[in-house]
């Protein structure tokens, strides 16, 4: 049997389908980031699957040269959540929009994170519905001018983060949409993690919400005004590297290396590890800096190991090893 895995490269993994999503889309960047993660996983190409449901990047199993299925509006994770129990040697990989995830497919969303399969979600939030020509999304800001809220938008928007983390999540982690590198990195730490990861990719729609988030991931600013932490690293950043964040109180707060006796000593260091999801919540409220990177990636039990470790315990305590054993039992038999 062989046991080597072949030397793939991106192109192994990219289809022979047009790619075709508006030029100068973050989906290019996010597409050509997977291809050049998937040879660093160590996974087979015929054990990768992707899982969409309706959207811009829904599109994307059809670029991918993999197993993939292109499902229904909001049902990416329950139809991924099954095909990852049916054969749980697979890489299962969601693929999903801030509408498709946090609206019509909120339920699914949510309740995928809180069971802990072990799969990865990639939410592409552009806080606009782009197929369907520019309505404000559940993640839309308030006053965001949309086809569907003309005087401005007057519902609060979800922060995928905050949500995800509500909803239990082990492994969340967030990058800009250009910002190839991370992307990868991030990809290939999500496969690696056991358990739902989530990795929120905020994506700029050139057509429908361009400059969504320009003002923290255009080249010139990202330095200043993203904050990329690492497990067991200070939380520095800025273009000069002399900007941290402490904790005041309850809050965080932003401090400047050199003023008033600060030092890096004095910074907090990021724990993905904590159980405790106070610090990731905060971490991802907080606006200036928007923090980027894997914020949270807490070790747990998936779901598979909890029902594998049930259905071994009744099994063990069980009268009979197969079905016939119970029907052929006599003429009545009991259930509980």
């Amino acid at each position: 049997m062989e046991t080597t895995l072949p030397k793939y490269t991106y192109k192994d993994f990219a289809s022979d389908q047009e790619v075709r999503w508006c030029p100068g889309c973050d989906d290019y960047v996010i597409l050509r980031s997977m291809q050049k993660a998937l040879p660093e996983m160590g996974v087979r190409k015929e054990d990768v699957v992707f899982i969409s449901g309706i959207g811009c990047s829904s599109r994307f199993p059809y670029y991918m040269d993999t197993y993939g299925m292109h499902g229904i509006h909001g049902r990416a994770p329950a139809i991924a959540s099954g095909v990852k129990l049916a054969n749980p040697e697979l890489s299962v990989w969601v693929i999903t929009g801030d509408g498709d995830s946090m609206a019509i497919g909120g339920n699914h969303f949510i309740h995928v994170l809180r069971r802990n399969i072990d799969l990865n979600m990639i939410l592409f939030n552009n806080r606009i519905y782009g197929l369907t020509k520019g309505q404000f999304s559940p993640t839309s800001t308030v006053g965001q001018r949309t086809k569907s809220s003309p005087y401005g938008n007057t519902q609060p928007p979800f922060l995928a983060g905050e949500l995800a983390i509500g909803a239990q999540a082990r492994f969340y982690a967030r990058a800009a949409g250009n910002m190839p590198k991370e992307l990868t990195d991030i990809f290939i730490a999500a496969e690696q993690f056991k358990g739902t990861s989530l990795i929120e990719v905020l994506q700029n729609c050139v057509i429908f919400n361009d400059g969504c988030f320009t003002g923290v991931t255009d080249k010139e600013v990202r330095e200043d005004k993203q904050l990329h932490v690492e497990h067991g690293q200070p939380m520095i950043f800025g273009k000069a590297r002399d900007k941290g964040l402490v904790l005041n109180g309850l809050r965080l707060e932003v401090v400047t290396l050199g003023e008033n006796g600060i030092t890096e000593a004095d910074l907090l260091v990021h724990d993905a590890q904590e159980p405790d999801p106070t610090m990731h919540q905060m971490l991802v409220r907080l606006e200036f800096p928007l923090v980027t990177g894997i914020i949270r990636s807490v070790p747990d039990v998936t779901l598979e190991e909890r029902e594998d470790a049930l259905t071994a315990e009744v099994k063990s305590r069980s009268a009979f090893t197969k079905a016939d054993d119970l029907f052929f039992s006599g003429e009545t038999y009991k259930v509980g």
